[in-house]
């Protein structure tokens, strides 16, 4: 029994000596490694890279741009479900282990000693939650030690589920989607908690192993991986073995799911991300920034509709320019087969890709992909005469086959015909042009559309596009004038006009767009018609300084101003928002307001830390806001900081605004008359051989202009004017953006009086006179009226800068 007892104490003597030597090897470690470690103080208020995310001013998302696509979601936002799925897959034991799962860590060691090999097991939530936020993901013996003593801590500083809020947020799951916010949105395109039993345990299978787990790049192991989850969850009692198998026997329906944009507005984010990426650079597409723009879904999606309207309009109204492509289709081919010519041809602005099957005499068969077959009948063919060039179009074709041939990729819309589905043979426009509108009240815009489609062209006509204003800029001419001792009844001669230059070629004689000539004019009537002679009269007139101090009011770059008479005609360059912003002085009654489209940016946590505090027009305030000679607003000692700094008087604004009312009630934009409205106003404008076509309108409320042109300055054809290409697109957008808008009447401001006159000679009206008209005259203005302006030939002088264009009729 002795030699038992020594053998007893020997192995408790070696039993002690092991546990010691163990525990100065653990304490060993721990000194070693602990002053080591990685502060957590700031775990708690972790930043998650987070995508910047734009969204309108009525809270409808955007875009979204980031390289990681992220949703934080809080702890009470997370299913129960899906906790208890995550849990089943990864740690079930989490609520219960100090962080280490001892149990687990013992299973490893065993395995280790057993196979000599190293496997992945031990790993507690809060172990990965370590790893993921401080460790590298190598596997050493020292990173699970740093692991193990890392999670102990943790344990200490949070709760659990903050720990496992934490862990679901930043687990990566494939697909660039990180935590469960975001995996639901990338495979299934929903909220977390709107997915079912089967998709929740399709996520919670994937931390595993992102890639082999994925169900879209490998159903079937995802589906294996899927179904172990749902056993485990079945086995730990949070489901029911029948909720198992009904789960168990549904399809995989995951599939990529890109962030969804609830507002089609590309050019508006892509001029929020160059801004945010100019304030704080790369840190914007990780910080969770998310901006509020003054865009409203309504505006947007109305100023899209009408533009692409009117540019598909202008591109039928020129004729049809072919197929796409012929792909060597061949008959009764498969589907399949057919599929493999559309597979890579995106649809554009709702015109669909369509190859052509089969050509009938008066009819197409259409195949649209994915099975879809579809016949166009002749209604939406016989529009499509042959483009020969912009003022000519082939003769109308008598049959499908002087169209189309099989084989041809085409673009097809659907429409309703005779209160049916229909499809119409269609194209994508050669032509491009822009809708901007804002609330001139303090700039803030309310809708951007850069051209036909952004991802065909992404470069901005609203902000980027430089092109003549023409006659557009006629407002402004004629505003100075009104600063120059003119009114509204003041004559000038629209009569010929000669002007010779030694930097032109031959001299330069402008013409009206009728080629005609009307003799002695009153102002009011030349703005209605658009005079041209008028106007470059009118201009010489008052001085090319004058006008060029009164444009520069408006926030025109002199610079960009031709010093010569062709300024009249609106030669010089402007871009579609510079108009917009110069035609909201003349709508909110003379106040000078900077257009912008941000409204506020919250950081991830939802606090605002910028804010746009913009001028805003306030008409009643005691005292006036001017511009100094820098153009900068000056403000007088008592006046309240953020009010807009008046640029043209309560006069001034009054009479441009009546004149530019009755440009739509009698002159170039009466099409604008079916708004039905008294309160709009606007001015058209047309360039040299209709190069560029304009319509700037307003009301109180809203200012927009619309612009049409081609890229390459090509001419868009005869007759294609600003009341012809540009004021559709305007009549559209207007139509929804007033429905719900009072008209607002024009109230005349104070010193202001009404004279009969002679419409002829602009003069105070003979008693009883038939045909005498009321004009509006500042009372210090009030008759009489001087006639200017005979046939007459200017000299050199007057185009001493060089200019070499020579704007004609700029309608």
């Amino acid at each position: 029994m002795k030699w038992l007892l020594k053998i007893i104490k020997g192995l408790l003597t070696l039993l002690m000596l092991g546990l010691t030597v163990g525990t100065i090897a653990v304490i060993s470690v721990y000194l070693h490694l602990e002053p080591k470690l990685p502060s957590i103080e700031n775990l708690r208020n972790v930043e998650l890279q987070v995508p910047l995310r734009i969204y309108t001013k009525d809270q409808l998302l955007v875009a979204e741009f980031g390289e990681k696509r992220r949703t934080p979601l809080i702890y009470t936002q997370i299913p129960q479900l899906a906790i208890q799925a995550f849990l089943a897959a990864e740690d079930d034991r989490f609520f219960h282990h100090p962080g280490v799962d001892y149990r687990g860590i013992a299973r490893a060691a065993l395995q280790l000693i057993l196979t000599g090999k190293r496997r992945q097991g031990g790993s507690t939530i809060t172990m990965q939650v370590a790893r993921n936020f401080y460790l590298s993901s190598k596997k050493t013996f020292t990173r699970k030690i740093n692991e193990i003593l890392l999670s102990l801590r943790i344990e200490g500083k949070l709760t659990k589920e903050e720990i496992l809020e934490l862990y679901l947020n930043k687990i990566y799951l494939g697909n660039r989607a990180y935590g469960v916010g975001a995996a639901a949105e990338v495979y299934y395109g929903k909220h977390l908690h709107e997915l079912n039993l089967a998709q929740i345990a399709m996520i919670a299978g994937l931390p595993k192993a992102p890639s082999r787990y994925n169900p879209i790049i490998n159903p079937t192991r995802a589906l294996q991986r899927r179904d172990y989850v749902l056993r485990r969850m079945a086995k730990l009692g949070h489901i029911t073995k029948r909720e198992m198998e009904e789960a168990m026997k549904m399809p995989v329906v995951a599939k990529m799911h890109k962030s969804q944009s609830e507002v089609d507005a590309p050019y508006v984010a892509e001029m929020v991300r160059a801004e945010m990426v100019r304030r704080f650079g790369e840190k914007a597409y990780t910080t969770g920034y998310r901006v509020y723009i003054t865009i409203d879904e309504k505006s947007q999606t109305t100023a899209t509709k009408a533009l692409i309207k009117a540019l598909l309009e202008y591109d039928q109204r020129h004729g049809y320019r072919g197929a796409e492509q012929n792909f060597p289709t061949q008959p009764n081919m498969s589907n399949a087969s057919l599929d493999q010519f559309l597979q890579d041809i995106k649809s554009t602005n709702g015109l669909l890709p369509a190859l052509v099957i089969q050509v009938e005499e008066k009819s197409v068969s259409i195949y649209l992909g994915a099975g879809r077959h579809a016949q166009i009948e002749w209604e939406g063919l016989e529009w499509a005469r042959s483009y020969i060039n912009e003022n000519r179009r082939g003769k109308p074709p008598k049959t499908a086959s002087e169209i189309l041939k099989p084989g041809d990729l085409i673009r097809v819309v659907e429409i309703t015909r005779d209160d049916k589905p229909a499809w119409q043979l269609s194209q994508i426009p050669a032509i491009q042009g822009a809708l901007v509108s804002l609330d001139p009240s303090d700039g803030a815009i309310l809708s951007l559309v850069g051209g036909f489609d952004y991802y065909q062209s992404k470069f901005n006509r609203v902000t980027q596009a430089k092109r003549q204003s023409g006659s557009g800029f006629k407002a402004i001419i004629y505003s100075a004038a009104l600063e120059a001792g003119f009114t509204a009844a003041s004559i000038i001669n629209d009569a010929p006009i000669v002007i010779n230059d030694p930097n032109l070629e031959t001299a330069w004689r402008p013409q009206n767009y009728s080629g005609k000539f009307y003799g002695p004019t009153r102002l009011r009537k030349a703005l209605t018609k658009s005079r041209n002679l008028v106007s470059i009269r009118l201009l010489r007139s008052m001085g090319m300084e004058h006008a060029l101090k009164h444009a520069q009011l408006f926030g025109f770059d002199p610079k960009t101003i031709p010093k010569n008479l062709s300024m009249a005609l609106g030669s010089g360059t402007v871009t579609p928002l510079q108009m917009a912003k110069s035609y909201a002085i003349l709508a909110n009654g003379g106040f000078k307001v900077e257009p912008y489209f941000i409204e506020r940016i919250e950081n991830s946590k939802h606090e605002i830390v910028s804010q746009t505090q913009a001028l805003r027009v306030c008409a009643a305030c005691p005292q006036t806001v001017t511009l100094g000679e820098d153009g900068k607003p000056i403000y007088p000692a008592q006046a309240a900081t953020g009010v807009a700094p008046r640029v043209i008087s309560p006069q001034n604004h009054y009479l441009m605004n009546s004149m530019m009312r009755d440009v739509i009630q009698h002159g170039t934009a009466t099409k604008a008359k079916s708004l039905k409205r008294r309160d709009i106003a606007g001015k058209t404008g047309t360039t040299n051989d209709q190069r560029d076509a304009w319509f700037n309108g307003f009301n109180k409320s809203v200012v927009a202009i619309t612009w049409v042109g081609f890229d390459n300055h090509a001419p868009l054809g005869n007759k294609e004017v600003g009341g012809e290409a540009a004021l559709p697109a305007w009549i559209t957008y207007m139509e929804e953006a007033l429905k719900d808008v009072e008209e607002q009447p024009l109230d005349m401001p104070a010193d202001m009086v009404a004279i009969r006159i002679d419409p002829k000679t602009g003069e105070p009206a003979r008693p009883g006179q038939k045909n005498a008209m009321y004009e509006i005259f500042r009372a210090e203005m009030a008759p009489e009226v001087p006639i200017m302006g005979e046939l007459e030939t200017f000299g050199e002088s007057n185009l001493s800068s060089g200019e070499t264009e020579e704007p004609q009729e700029l309608f």
